[in-house]
């Protein structure tokens, strides 16, 4: 169902002015829905929602959940694209639901959304993150420094230092660019590239002291060599992280010890 223009007047705030013309659109949401206690397979959904072009595809949910359907299930917290709560695919590519906007998707076609892949489906867009979340612990995402700084300092770093590792601290565990990863979708035992990327921002930080440790374990069958050097990781990051580059650096650590 294309989308449907329907149009709105609204005040402006100086009473001088004449009001104006707000459009809103009514946009079809094809919704990937899945419910354990009733379904024995996930089924498609579709929903016609009022929309305006500067609103996010999490609005759109919100108002299928709150104005048409209670039952709809999926994940969100903060909505500002920090949390990484709301990974999900949007027509196909893993996006966040409250960074995607409606004037950049085509409204003209239904718009469908899903669950990410490669993770046990829970319900509706909701995935278990207990596998994604072990493969993260598993390489001691954390500081670890065997000396000591001098009593009352704090352990210097060059700013050339940190920009070493600068791109790798931006992830946000969405688990966007893992469950966009083929490789990952069909190897239940392989790190994935975000556990990768936070294992990178810890092995080129010149404070910590067991980057060794972390490249023996990324040295492991499932671990980067496993990459296939797909660039799926890297365009599905929300955040513009390099996965793709982060993940080839560990690599030629592991080749020449760091």
């Amino acid at each position: 169902m294309a989308a449907t223009a329907v149009t709105e007047p609204v005040a402006d705030t100086d009473p001088e002015s004449v009001a104006t013309d707000v459009q809103a659109y009514l946009v079809t949401f094809i919704v990937r829905r899945f419910d354990p206690e009733v379904d024995s397979e996930p089924r498609w959904v579709d929903y016609d929602v009022e929309m305006y072009s500067t609103d996010r595809v999490l609005d759109a949910l919100h108002r299928i959940k709150w104005d048409q359907d209670g039952s709809l299930a999926f994940r969100r917290s903060c909505a500002h694209g920090i949390c990484g709560s709301d990974a999900m695919r949007i027509n196909g590519r893993n996006r966040l639901a409250c960074k995607t906007l409606i004037k950049d998707l085509d409204i003209s076609k239904p718009i469908y959304v899903e669950a990410i892949k490669g993770l046990p489906l829970e319900k509706d867009l909701i995935v278990d993150m207990d596998p994604f979340f072990a493969a993260y612990r598993e390489v001691q995402p954390f500081l670890q420094a065997t000396s000591k700084p001098e009593k009352g300092k704090e352990r210097h770093q060059t700013i050339a230092d940190r920009e070493r590792f600068d791109d790798t601290t931006k992830c946000i565990l969405c688990a966007a660019c893992t469950s966009s990863c083929p490789v990952f979708w069909t190897d239940g035992q392989y790190f994935g590239p975000a556990a990768i990327v936070n294992a990178h921002r810890f092995i080129f930080d010149s404070r910590d002291d067991a980057g060794d440790v972390r490249l023996d374990i990324l040295n492991d069958k499932e671990g980067v060599w496993r990459c296939r050097t797909t660039f799926n990781c890297t365009e599905a990051c929300p955040r513009g992280i390099e996965v793709t580059k982060a993940i080839a650096e560990v690599k030629q650590a592991v080749l020449r010890g760091r």
